[in-house]
Parts: structure tokens; sequence; C-alpha cells
């Protein structure tokens, strides 16, 4: 079977295979798929993937990546640790780690792209959906001038609220999953949660989320935006009340994307 036949795929860009150590030895893998043009160094969309554990990117077709190369933007995927695909050990050596090993990885293979001449290092956005969402706030949390934008969709903004809100809690073994791969600190869940650390952002936001979210509930992102408000920080919003986790309505796609692009092109598109 195929489905989207109107692409032409000549107009797809490829995706090349990248590989780099992090700042404590470990190996990571990833994807980099660049825009036609060749005016290196590119502005840079760094794309997390969600999950996060047992969960990877592919070099596969990727709507998202190429809407984004086709756009004029390199992309960066990067098979963090935690990532599946790898082996166990690599897998749990994310356990805990949110916000902690896990972001670091994303920042070491940002800054080996820039060394690499690829990215322009002060034309860079982190953006991703779920925990991709919650890594993307987490990044302009952990490294402020490192990026000028973030978008977080669906995400993942508060740590305890886990435990509370979220499909997880409905499987049996949700609340010991949690435990093993999240932790029980809640102190210290509190200082990994981008709601509780708004005051590090120095960048302009755009939070999107939908209103029947029921894996990502949007108490998350109304908490945020909350935060936010009250820390008079620059942010944009998107809320569909009757969407899920990642929305399924083509015309809110194309209203989201189509945000998206305009939110890139004003603080990392060509000047």
């Amino acid at each position: 079977m195929a489905r989207r036949s109107w692409i032409d795929k000549q107009r797809l860009r490829p995706v090349q295979n990248i590989e780099l150590t992090a700042r404590d030895g470990q190996k990571l893998r990833g994807y980099l798929t660049l825009p036609a043009d060749e005016k290196k160094p590119y502005p840079l969309v760094v794309l997390p993937h969600g999950g996060p554990f047992g969960i990877r990117d592919y070099r596969d077709f990727n709507g998202e990546v190429q809407l984004l190369a086709h756009n004029g933007y390199a992309v960066l995927q990067v098979n963090f640790r935690g990532s599946g695909g790898y082996g166990t050990a690599f897998e749990k050596a994310g356990h805990r780690q949110w916000g902690q090993a896990m972001q670091d990885d994303l920042t070491d293979a940002t800054q080996w792209l820039v060394e690499q001449g690829y990215a322009d290092k002060n034309r860079m956005c982190i953006f991703g959906a779920s925990y991709g969402g919650y890594a993307a706030l987490m990044g302009v949390i952990r490294e402020p001038d490192l990026y000028r934008c973030a978008i977080g969709y669906a995400g993942v903004y508060d740590l305890n609220m886990m435990y509370e809100e979220g499909g997880l809690r409905y499987y049996s073994d949700g609340v010991t999953y949690l435990e093993r791969t999240l932790g029980e600190d809640s102190p210290e869940l509190k200082a990994y949660s981008p709601v509780h650390q708004v005051d590090k952002i120095k960048v302009p936001l755009f939070i999107a989320h939908g209103g029947e979210d029921r894996v990502v509930p949007d108490e998350h992102a109304k908490a945020l935006r909350d935060a936010l408000k009250d820390a008079n920080k620059e942010f944009e919003w998107l809320h569909y009340r009757r969407e899920v986790h990642g929305f399924a309505n083509q015309e809110h796609l194309q209203a989201f994307y189509s945000k998206v692009l305009a939110f890139l092109d004003e603080h990392i598109g060509e000047s």
C-alpha cells in the first residue's frame, strides 16, 4: 500500500547518518537533513523525539523533517541515551536523566554541528513534541545562550505532575515505570521541570497543546503558560480544545505548521 502519493519524491531532501562522542565518552548517533541550497552554515532546528525510552528516530521519511528542510532549515535528530535500538545499557543510561544527561546529549550534538560548519550558531532553535517538547524547553533553560527560540508541542512541563495526570497512570505498572525511569525525588523532579525554571528562559517560545490530550494533559501547558505570564516571558500560544496528543484535524495541523514556520522565520530565518 502507498499513501501521500502526491509528494514529489524529487523534492525530498536526503537524510545522512551522523555519529559523535558526548562529553562523557558516550557514542551518539543520529541524522542530519540539509536544505537544498549550499549556503553553509545553515539555520538549524534541533528536533528531539518523544518517548523518550525505547523510542528512536530512523532514517525513514519524516514529513516534519522534510517540511523544515524544504523551507531552508537544517534538521538535527539525535538518538540520545534512553533511545531504543542501541541495546539495553544505552536505554537504561537515560533512566532518571530527564533534563540531565539526555539533555546534554542534545546540547553536545548541537555544538558538534556548529563545529563541523553545518549550523549557524546565531540561528538555532529547538522544537519537539511530548518528551521532545520537554527537551525543547529544558534546552533553553539549561543552555540559555545556545538557542534563539524553542517550540513545545504537547509537551511535559512538570515532572511531578506525571504522577498525578496522564496516560501512564492507567497502566497496571505505570507508576512503577515512572519510579524506575523518572525517579521519585520530588524536589529533584521540580528542579528539572520547565514550569519551575521559567526565570532562566531568555528566548521566545511557541507552546501548542490539545485540550483532550490524555497522554500529556493540557494542565502541563496551562501551568507553563501561567508561569510564563507571571515571569513576563515572551511566548506564543496555540490551544485547540478538541485536540489530542498530536493534532489530528488536518486544518489544525496546517494552521500549526504554518505558525511553526512563521515563528522560525521570525527568529532564525534570513535576516
